[in-house]
């Protein structure tokens, strides 16, 4: 398995020997200033400035790396300067595609979602990183979704795989064996049974010989909350497209992601999860693959507006915040009528302020028990109803609070 490097631009193969040379890293001839002062066996002081060599001594040197274990860590760190690359240079000159990649990175949850380190062995770490600009600027697209079960580690086994390309052609659609005993088969989500699985010939590195080429050649990979499936192939790509990342609810002041069923009814007219019927990893990578597209030549709109399901879920609820750490939970229950369940968000210092979140079983229950709060009301930054309340403590002292309603009077 040896890192196909001399295509690869100079500034990358110089990050390549920084890294090297940080880590104390060493190949087959030693480290960075052996290599060095092998070059310059006359000279005094050999430049160990990796900028100061030529792009085949560069070169040279970083195919002395054998080892998997020390080629995924360069190919990883490849992959991670493409992304910072992408984020540094002007959107103006993306493609399409490359917009939807770059949606993906700059989400604030991308960072955390796609950090697969450290790898093991049985990991498949993409070289796009040390390609040429013509392949990593490749706009192929491959949309991928994985059925998983639980093994008996407490790991995700995958057992199923679905693969379509961007003309929504089935690549691959197989079971696969997986390599630890099955506690829990989950046919009520997966729709896969023990007897499935017997007959499965396929292994994760089949799927991922299967994938091989298309990552090597700079495909997109696209899929919905990809990073899971990724994390159970043991893939890692840098080129992604995740729809859960891309496509954001309007007026939302938090990140919240839509479901593949929501996204389906909202942008492509259908559902494609019916109530009570197991998953289908085809049909839902076909369907992250139709949203991609409905982007990249419809020009569909990346955010949404809310689902009425969960516009309901949140119309059920009020919102406290500002709650001084001196206030219990009984006492703050005291300002709230009807029934209800307290969701407590702790302060982030001990003697900071808390916030809760007030859970009716219904819309018009939390309505009325924002009307009978007895406080002025006024309007958050958000534009959102609340009132401040000020009340008594069992300790004889008094205290405010705020009380606020998560969605807009009249919303729909």
């Amino acid at each position: 398995m040896e890192l196909k490097l001399a295509t690869a631009e100079k500034q990358v193969l110089e990050e390549l020997v920084k890294l090297v040379q940080s880590r104390g890293l060493c190949g087959e001839n030693g480290g960075w200033k052996e290599f060095s002062d092998a070059k310059d066996k006359k000279k005094i002081g050999s430049p160990n400035d990796p900028s100061k060599r030529s792009h085949d001594e560069l070169v040279a040197f970083l195919t002395t790396f054998k080892k998997k274990q020390d080629l995924q860590v360069l190919k990883c760190h490849a992959n991670f300067l493409l992304i910072e690359k992408l984020e540094q240079d002007s959107p103006g000159n993306d493609t399409p595609e490359q917009s939807l990649v770059r949606l993906t990175v700059e989400h604030p949850a991308y960072s955390l979602d796609y950090s697969f380190e450290p790898h093991s062995e049985d990991w498949f770490v993409s070289d796009v990183g040390v390609k040429t600009s013509k392949v990593m600027e490749s706009t192929e697209m491959v949309a991928v979704d994985c059925e998983m079960v639980l093994c008996d580690d407490g790991t995700e086994g995958l057992v199923r795989v679905g693969i379509v390309d961007r003309d929504l052609k089935v690549i691959l659609d197989e079971f696969v064996k997986p390599d630890k005993p099955v506690v829990d088969y989950r046919t009520d989500i997966t729709g896969i049974t023990a007897e499935d699985i017997e007959k499965a010939t396929l292994s994760l590195v089949d799927i991922q010989e299967t994938l091989q080429p298309f990552l090597s050649n700079g495909a997109i990979l696209v899929g919905h909350s990809l990073n899971k499936d990724l994390e159970v192939l043991k893939i890692d790509h840098p080129k992604v497209i995740d729809t859960a990342l891309v496509f954001k609810y309007s007026n939302a002041r938090k990140p919240r992601r839509a479901s593949l069923n929501n996204l389906c009814k909202s942008i492509l007219g259908y559902e494609v999860r019916k109530a009570g019927v197991s998953h289908d990893c085809v049909n839902d990578a076909t369907a992250a693959m139709k949203l991609a597209l409905a982007v990249i030549e419809k020009r569909a709109n990346t955010t949404i507006p809310p689902s009425k399901e969960m516009l309901e879920v949140e119309k059920a609820k009020l919102f406290i915040h500002k709650i001084p750490h001196n206030v219990t939970s009984e006492e703050l229950e005291q300002v709230l009528s009807g029934e209800f369940t307290l969701d407590v968000k702790p302060a982030k210092t001990s003697r900071g302020c808390y916030c809760a979140f007030v859970v009716f079983r219904s819309s018009k229950e939390a309505d009325q028990a924002f009307e009978n709060v007895d406080g002025d009301q006024g309007q958050d930054s958000f534009g959102l109803p609340q009132k401040l309340v000020v009340f008594k403590l069992t300790s004889g002292s008094r205290v405010s609070i705020y009380v606020r309603k998560m969605v807009e009077d009249g919303s729909a």
